[in-house]
Protein backbone atom coordinates (compact mmCIF):
# COMPACT_ATOMS: atom_id res chain seq x y z
CA UNK A 1 0.00 0.00 0.00
CA UNK A 2 2.62 2.29 1.19
CA UNK A 3 4.56 1.78 -2.48
CA UNK A 4 1.38 2.02 -4.03
CA UNK A 5 0.60 5.32 -2.79
CA UNK A 6 3.80 6.66 -4.13
CA UNK A 7 3.19 5.50 -7.67
CA UNK A 8 0.04 7.14 -7.47
CA UNK A 9 1.36 10.26 -6.23
CA UNK A 10 4.53 10.51 -9.06
CA UNK A 11 2.10 9.14 -11.93
CA UNK A 12 -0.43 11.95 -11.01
CA UNK A 13 2.33 14.53 -11.34
CA UNK A 14 2.87 13.92 -15.19
CA UNK A 15 -0.28 12.49 -15.88
CA UNK A 16 -3.69 14.75 -16.20
CA UNK A 17 -6.49 14.07 -13.35
CA UNK A 18 -9.28 13.09 -15.52
CA UNK A 19 -11.64 11.40 -13.05
CA UNK A 20 -11.44 11.57 -9.04
CA UNK A 21 -13.20 10.07 -6.56
CA UNK A 22 -16.09 12.98 -5.74
CA UNK A 23 -17.31 12.64 -9.47
CA UNK A 24 -17.37 8.48 -9.03
CA UNK A 25 -19.46 9.13 -5.84
CA UNK A 26 -21.76 11.45 -7.85
CA UNK A 27 -22.16 9.50 -11.08
CA UNK A 28 -22.97 6.60 -9.06
CA UNK A 29 -25.73 8.26 -7.10
CA UNK A 30 -27.32 8.96 -10.22
CA UNK A 31 -26.93 5.89 -11.76
CA UNK A 32 -28.60 4.34 -8.87
CA UNK A 33 -31.14 6.80 -8.61
CA UNK A 34 -31.97 6.88 -12.49
CA UNK A 35 -30.86 10.35 -12.61
CA UNK A 36 -28.76 11.43 -16.17
CA UNK A 37 -25.48 11.16 -15.17
CA UNK A 38 -23.80 14.10 -15.52
CA UNK A 39 -20.50 14.85 -15.26
CA UNK A 40 -18.68 18.32 -16.42
CA UNK A 41 -14.82 18.54 -16.61
CA UNK A 42 -12.47 19.05 -18.86
CA UNK A 43 -9.37 19.36 -17.87
CA UNK A 44 -6.85 22.31 -18.78
CA UNK A 45 -3.07 22.82 -18.10
CA UNK A 46 -2.71 26.04 -15.93
CA UNK A 47 -1.33 28.36 -18.24
CA UNK A 48 -4.75 28.20 -20.29
CA UNK A 49 -6.76 28.74 -16.70
CA UNK A 50 -6.80 33.01 -16.21
CA UNK A 51 -3.87 34.03 -13.77
CA UNK A 52 -6.80 35.68 -11.69
CA UNK A 53 -8.00 32.14 -10.77
CA UNK A 54 -5.29 30.77 -9.08
CA UNK A 55 -5.19 34.21 -7.12
CA UNK A 56 -9.23 34.35 -6.35
CA UNK A 57 -8.91 30.81 -4.68
CA UNK A 58 -5.79 31.89 -2.54
CA UNK A 59 -7.24 35.05 -1.59
CA UNK A 60 -10.33 33.58 -0.38
CA UNK A 61 -9.29 29.82 0.81
CA UNK A 62 -5.82 29.95 1.59
CA UNK A 63 -3.51 32.87 1.60
CA UNK A 64 -0.41 31.37 2.88
CA UNK A 65 -0.61 28.56 0.20
CA UNK A 66 2.29 29.82 -1.49
CA UNK A 67 4.47 29.76 2.14
CA UNK A 68 3.27 26.76 4.38
CA UNK A 69 4.69 22.75 3.53
CA UNK A 70 1.06 21.93 3.18
CA UNK A 71 -0.88 22.85 6.61
CA UNK A 72 -1.50 26.07 7.90
CA UNK A 73 -1.51 25.14 11.99
CA UNK A 74 -2.61 28.74 13.16
CA UNK A 75 -5.77 28.12 11.71
CA UNK A 76 -6.00 24.35 12.65
CA UNK A 77 -5.53 25.50 16.11
CA UNK A 78 -8.22 28.62 15.49
CA UNK A 79 -10.72 26.01 14.81
CA UNK A 80 -9.98 23.45 17.66
CA UNK A 81 -10.59 26.11 20.07
CA UNK A 82 -13.57 27.59 18.24
CA UNK A 83 -14.85 23.90 18.27
CA UNK A 84 -14.04 23.21 21.89
CA UNK A 85 -15.83 26.19 22.92
CA UNK A 86 -18.95 25.21 20.96
CA UNK A 87 -19.09 27.83 18.14
CA UNK A 88 -19.76 26.76 14.68
CA UNK A 89 -16.98 24.68 13.10
CA UNK A 90 -15.33 26.16 10.40
CA UNK A 91 -13.05 24.26 7.46
CA UNK A 92 -9.48 24.69 8.73
CA UNK A 93 -8.11 22.81 5.52
CA UNK A 94 -5.40 24.30 2.77
CA UNK A 95 -5.56 24.40 -1.13
CA UNK A 96 -3.33 21.26 -0.84
CA UNK A 97 -5.35 18.82 1.52
CA UNK A 98 -8.32 20.26 -0.47
CA UNK A 99 -6.30 18.75 -3.47
CA UNK A 100 -5.03 15.42 -1.90
CA UNK A 101 -8.72 14.87 -0.59
CA UNK A 102 -10.31 15.37 -4.07
CA UNK A 103 -7.57 13.35 -6.06
CA UNK A 104 -7.32 10.30 -4.14
CA UNK A 105 -9.48 9.78 -1.22
CA UNK A 106 -13.13 9.88 -0.36
CA UNK A 107 -15.83 12.54 1.29
CA UNK A 108 -17.20 12.19 4.16
CA UNK A 109 -15.51 12.76 7.93
CA UNK A 110 -13.59 10.04 9.98
CA UNK A 111 -9.86 9.74 11.68
CA UNK A 112 -9.06 6.81 8.80
CA UNK A 113 -9.72 9.74 6.05
CA UNK A 114 -8.55 12.46 7.71
CA UNK A 115 -5.14 10.69 8.65
CA UNK A 116 -4.81 9.59 5.14
CA UNK A 117 -5.52 12.99 3.99
CA UNK A 118 -2.45 14.51 5.94
CA UNK A 119 -0.12 11.33 4.17
CA UNK A 120 -1.29 12.57 1.14
CA UNK A 121 -0.79 16.19 1.56
CA UNK A 122 2.80 15.29 2.73
CA UNK A 123 3.82 13.49 -0.41
CA UNK A 124 2.12 16.29 -3.13
CA UNK A 125 3.73 18.74 -1.23
CA UNK A 126 7.31 16.68 -1.49
CA UNK A 127 6.49 15.38 -5.03
CA UNK A 128 4.33 17.67 -7.00
CA UNK A 129 5.41 21.31 -6.10
CA UNK A 130 3.25 24.08 -5.63
CA UNK A 131 2.69 24.63 -9.09
CA UNK A 132 1.25 20.89 -9.76
CA UNK A 133 -1.16 20.96 -6.40
CA UNK A 134 -2.63 24.25 -7.84
CA UNK A 135 -3.41 22.73 -11.50
CA UNK A 136 -4.87 19.86 -10.28
CA UNK A 137 -6.56 21.83 -7.71
CA UNK A 138 -8.23 24.04 -10.13
CA UNK A 139 -9.32 21.22 -12.43
CA UNK A 140 -10.51 18.76 -9.91
CA UNK A 141 -12.56 21.55 -7.30
CA UNK A 142 -16.46 21.22 -7.59
CA UNK A 143 -17.20 24.12 -8.91
CA UNK A 144 -21.11 24.07 -9.32
CA UNK A 145 -23.47 21.03 -9.28
CA UNK A 146 -21.80 18.16 -11.78
CA UNK A 147 -19.38 20.82 -12.71
CA UNK A 148 -15.39 19.70 -11.93
CA UNK A 149 -12.50 22.58 -12.78
CA UNK A 150 -12.40 26.40 -14.55
CA UNK A 151 -12.66 25.13 -18.13
CA UNK A 152 -16.27 23.01 -17.31
CA UNK A 153 -17.38 26.13 -15.00
CA UNK A 154 -15.80 28.93 -17.09
CA UNK A 155 -17.52 27.11 -20.38
CA UNK A 156 -20.98 26.28 -18.30
CA UNK A 157 -21.57 29.60 -16.05
CA UNK A 158 -19.41 32.49 -18.77
CA UNK A 159 -20.01 31.03 -22.05
CA UNK A 160 -16.09 30.96 -22.10
CA UNK A 161 -12.59 29.19 -21.97
CA UNK A 162 -10.83 29.35 -18.66
CA UNK A 163 -8.13 31.41 -19.63
CA UNK A 164 -10.63 34.21 -20.67
CA UNK A 165 -11.73 34.59 -17.10
CA UNK A 166 -12.09 38.20 -15.41
CA UNK A 167 -10.58 39.29 -11.67
CA UNK A 168 -14.47 39.74 -11.32
CA UNK A 169 -15.53 36.51 -12.88
CA UNK A 170 -13.00 34.56 -11.00
CA UNK A 171 -13.97 36.08 -7.49
CA UNK A 172 -16.99 35.12 -8.11
CA UNK A 173 -16.34 31.32 -8.72
CA UNK A 174 -14.49 31.30 -5.56
CA UNK A 175 -17.13 32.97 -3.78
CA UNK A 176 -18.98 29.97 -4.34
CA UNK A 177 -16.30 27.03 -3.12
CA UNK A 178 -17.27 26.92 0.45
CA UNK A 179 -20.78 25.44 -0.57
CA UNK A 180 -21.05 24.94 -4.79
CA UNK A 181 -23.55 23.50 -4.53
CA UNK A 182 -25.68 26.25 -2.40
CA UNK A 183 -23.78 28.92 -4.51
CA UNK A 184 -23.92 29.13 -7.90
CA UNK A 185 -21.88 31.97 -9.76
CA UNK A 186 -24.44 31.76 -12.60
CA UNK A 187 -26.61 33.78 -10.75
CA UNK A 188 -24.89 35.04 -7.64
CA UNK A 189 -27.36 36.40 -4.72
CA UNK A 190 -26.28 39.81 -2.49
CA UNK A 191 -24.49 37.73 -0.13
CA UNK A 192 -22.49 35.99 -3.10
CA UNK A 193 -22.27 39.66 -4.49
CA UNK A 194 -20.87 41.09 -1.35
CA UNK A 195 -17.98 38.04 -0.76
CA UNK A 196 -16.92 38.59 -4.62
CA UNK A 197 -16.08 42.07 -3.31
CA UNK A 198 -14.17 40.95 -0.56
CA UNK A 199 -12.43 38.57 -2.55
CA UNK A 200 -11.72 40.74 -5.08
CA UNK A 201 -9.97 43.53 -2.43
CA UNK A 202 -8.08 40.76 -1.14
CA UNK A 203 -6.73 39.81 -4.01
CA UNK A 204 -5.04 43.08 -4.45
CA UNK A 205 -3.29 42.46 -1.27
CA UNK A 206 -2.22 38.62 -0.51
CA UNK A 207 1.33 37.94 -2.34
CA UNK A 208 0.95 37.50 -5.90
CA UNK A 209 0.59 33.72 -7.29
CA UNK A 210 4.14 33.62 -9.62
CA UNK A 211 5.37 30.28 -9.43
CA UNK A 212 8.67 31.37 -10.75
CA UNK A 213 9.88 32.39 -8.27
CA UNK A 214 8.64 29.88 -5.62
Amino acid sequence: MFLFSILQVVLFKFIPVYYTPLMVWNNTIQLLSGEKVVCRHTWMPINDISKYLPLAVVASEDNLFLDHSGFDFDQIEKAINEAEKGKRQRGASTISQQTAKNTFLWSGKSYIRKGLEVYYTFLIELIWGKERIMEVYLNSIEMGQYIYGAEAVAQTHFHKPAKKLTARESALIAATLPNPIKFSSAKPSAYMLKRQAKILDLMNKVKPVDFDKN
